[in-house]
């Protein structure tokens, strides 16, 4: 008989172990997402300069890649429904290399928008099928855990990002000046290559999602791999299989994003909770500080090296709120780490648009508008900014993904979760390539609006949100 250790017997530990491994591998596809989201942030400046385009046409330079990423999210659970979660995984893996390097080295904006979208396209797929795939082979009572490992993939690739960023501004004078022959802005988006190509490697080590396996009828294989996952004699995996195969239904076929809006299906309420949260987690504003944060204080007194090192801190406390929300999650539940979140959401945002609300604002040569805070106000912006940050990353940052990948019912996830993550692509669009218009229309304004956003996102958590904190997918479904 095998011993207990902290409620797990020697068997079940090996197989969480495993859960973890293959949990961390998928969650590489975060790594790319949080990469190449926010490497943009050192490089937007010099390519503005570079192209010598203005603040309209920087937006939509930035944020086009974002709707690349719809494009992907919205068809990457139909395709995994035909092909598989893995071979999602590598053709996501193999796009956002070429997009990388094809970004990195354009002829004109044009072209550079081109190859962000391509690169936008693959983060689209692995934002789907990464969450959806850790959910899928993970134990129920870990679920939560392993599912926000994906939120810190992407903010390790933030924090990794800047401080590439970092030292590559810091190495050639600036991000639009010359190393190694070429500008430093170009070595940023081309390195983002490198994950990449590990994420394609490591997906050649993982196995099939078992409720793929299921559902195409490969029920040796997903015997396997349940029995490896969560343990049990034969029978108990025999169950097991039996219940997936109930939980999917006797239809077969793929799930049309009309079937999901139908009544006939069941699901329309939980798909439009799914697009709810997803949309919520952008309007609150967050990728504005991972997009322009170094645009953004270098707007309100800090110098270029200054404002970079500023964006690394922030990755750096989004990182400590990740693993504060991984050591919560399935302890307390989500709802309520969501609703700790918007609270401190809100007084964090309000207090940064009380601070801007006092900015000075001038205009500099290019005729762009400056604010400029000074005293205390800009000390009080800047820990507001980073304590939004804080209870951002240990909330709506991992339990969304979380949410959104274990709510539906397995004969619908991958193409529910493709329609909940192209909304959040959405709104990130929406909220990317508005900020800097905004931001020279009012910028305590427009930090108002999203605290009013996470102020909304409390009521919607109360009313609507489910709690699925320690029940299998079969049963949430």
């Amino acid at each position: 008989m095998s011993q207990s250790v902290g409620g797990y017997d020697s068997a079940s530990r090996a197989d969480i172990g495993h859960a973890v491994l293959y949990a961390a591998a998928a969650a590489l596809g975060g790594f790319m997402f949080g990469y190449d989201t926010a490497v943009i942030n050192g490089a937007v400046g010099a390519i503005r300069d570079h192209f010598e385009i203005g603040a309209g046409e920087t937006g939509l330079a930035v944020s086009l890649t974002l709707l690349g990423a719809a494009l992907g999210a919205w068809t990457a659970g139909r395709i995994a429904d035909r092909i598989g979660r893995i071979r999602v995984m590598r053709i996501a893996a193999i796009l956002f290399a070429i997009g990388s390097l094809g970004s990195a080295f354009p002829f004109s904006i044009i072209d550079l928008t081109f190859w962000r979208f391509i690169g936008g396209t693959a983060v689209g797929l692995a934002s789907v099928i990464s969450p959806a795939y850790i959910a899928e082979i993970s134990p129920a009572r870990i679920r939560g855990r392993l599912g926000s490992m994906y939120q810190l993939a992407i903010v390790l690739g933030i924090a990794v990002s800047q401080l590439v960023n970092y030292a590559l501004a810091s190495a050639a004078g600036g991000a639009g000046e010359n190393l190694l022959g070429i500008d430093a802005w170009q070595w940023m988006l081309a390195i983002a290559a490198i994950p990449s190509l590990l994420y394609l490697v490591l997906t050649a080590t993982i196995p099939e999602s078992p409720r793929f396996l299921v559902a195409q009828g490969k029920l040796d294989r997903a015997r396997k791999i349940i029995a490896d996952l969560e343990g049990g004699d034969e029978a108990r995996v025999t169950a097991r299989i039996d219940e997936i195969r109930e939980s999917l239904g006797a239809e077969r076929t793929q799930v049309s994003v009309r079937a999901l809006f139908s009544k006939i299906t069941g699901v329309r309420a939980l798909v439009f909770i799914g697009i709810g949260l997803a949309m919520l987690q952008q309007f609150v504003g967050i990728n504005v500080i991972f997009y322009y944060s170094s645009t953004l204080w270098q707007a309100v007194g800090f110098g270029e090296d200054r404002s970079l090192f500023i964006s690394v801190v922030s990755a750096l406390v989004s990182i400590v709120g990740t693993f504060v929300a991984i050591a919560m999650i399935d302890r307390v539940g989500r709802k309520p780490l969501l609703l700790v979140g918007s609270l401190g959401m809100t007084i964090s945002l309000a207090t940064a648009a009380v601070c801007f609300h006092s900015a000075e604002i001038t205009r500099n040569a290019d005729g762009e508008t400056v604010a400029t805070l000074s005293g205390a106000n800009g000390t009080i912006a800047l820990i507001a900014a980073n304590a939004f940050v804080f209870f951002f990353a240990a909330s709506w940052g991992p339990v969304v993904w979380v949410l959104i990948s274990e709510i539906f019912p397995n004969r619908v996830r991958a193409a529910a979760v493709g329609v909940a993550t192209a909304s959040n692509w959405i709104a990130n669009f929406v909220v990317s390539s508005t900020f800097p218009s905004l931001s020279e229309w009012n910028l305590s304004t427009t930090y108002g609006i999203y605290a009013l956003m996470a102020l909304a996102s409390i009521l919607f958590v109360v009313k609507v949100v489910p709690e699925p904190k320690g029940r299998t997918l079969e049963e949430d479904g």
